[in-house]
């Protein structure tokens, strides 16, 4: 059984009954097979899961998807069903702030001021925000995020290590389609056309990583980017594993976002890097 929450209070008194390790997965509706699959993991791995579901404003800049982001609450508790998760989360506005905006937030630093951060000012801030309350209101000794947003997942990690608080952060691969598109749940927005389009860039993302120097991974992925006149790049990076400066050799990540039509699409892949090769 699940059962749905809407207020803080009523949210601590479920938690008051909780027994075990509490996990969380923050989520912002419109499940998808990926969410659905942090809630597997997180079931599988903790004692006691609570899901939440909020579209966080501060997250949202000028001109974004704030308003029409999609909202299908009946469609989601579903699927929280199916997968046995105890306790949903979906607050208001209010209840998350329950002051208005807030005047303190969550500052980034150095790691939010690229990838995303330059191509979307404000957002972590917003992001890093919502998180730190969601995991003290959630009470969560884990939290699970997918690794498809992966430079949101190194700031939360940064966030958690750097404040010393008292949750481990875990990442789950990316969830893809069986063409290879990674789940997200803004690809709805794409006609038939663009969804066709919008598979280079996960085949840009493949096809470099087969790569082990980083001149040919990255000239390798623009390639098959730069074939594509429907996909409009953002950025191409190649970076460490930890978003830093990409090594010379060993982990690394290959990131790429791209508008296909209005919509924004992001994606990443692990690769090795070898001196050499």
């Amino acid at each position: 059984m699940t059962t749905l929450v809407h207020t803080r209070d009523d949210l601590a008194s479920v938690l008051d009954e909780a027994a075990g390790e509490i996990a969380v997965v923050m989520t912002m509706g419109a499940l998808h097979e990926g969410h659905r699959q942090l809630m597997r993991v997180a079931r599988e791995r903790s004692a006691f899961v609570v899901v939440t579901i909020f579209v966080n404003p501060l997250q949202f800049g000028p001109g974004e998807d704030y308003e029409k982001y999609p909202r299908t609450l009946d469609e989601d508790l579903a699927a929280c069903r199916a997968e046995g998760v105890p306790v949903v989360f979906a607050p208001s506005r209010d209840d998350v702030y329950p002051h208005g905006a807030p005047s303190i937030t969550m500052q980034p630093g150095p790691l939010g001021d690229i990838l995303e951060g330059a191509s979307r000012p404000g957002h972590f801030s917003g992001m890093l925000t919502v998180v730190e309350k969601l995991l003290l209101l959630t009470r969560a000794g884990v939290a699970y995020f997918g690794e498809k947003d992966y430079q949101q997942l190194a700031l939360i990690r940064r966030m958690a290590r750097d404040l010393e608080l008292p949750v481990e952060i875990r990442g789950v691969p990316t969830v893809r389609e069986p063409d290879g598109l990674a789940l997200s749940s803004r690809n709805r927005y794409l006609s038939a056309d663009q969804r066709r389009s919008a598979l280079a860039l996960s085949r840009a993302l493949r096809e470099g990583a087969t790569h082990t120097d980083p001149e040919s991974v990255l000239a390798t992925a623009h390639k098959i980017l730069a074939g594509e006149p429907e996909v409009r790049v953002d950025y191409l990076a190649l970076t460490g594993a930890d978003l830093a400066a990409a090594p010379v050799e060993g982990p690394a990540r290959l990131l790429v976002a791209a508008r296909v039509g209005t919509t924004r699409l992001i994606d990443n892949v692990p690769l090795t890097l070898r001196k050499g090769a």
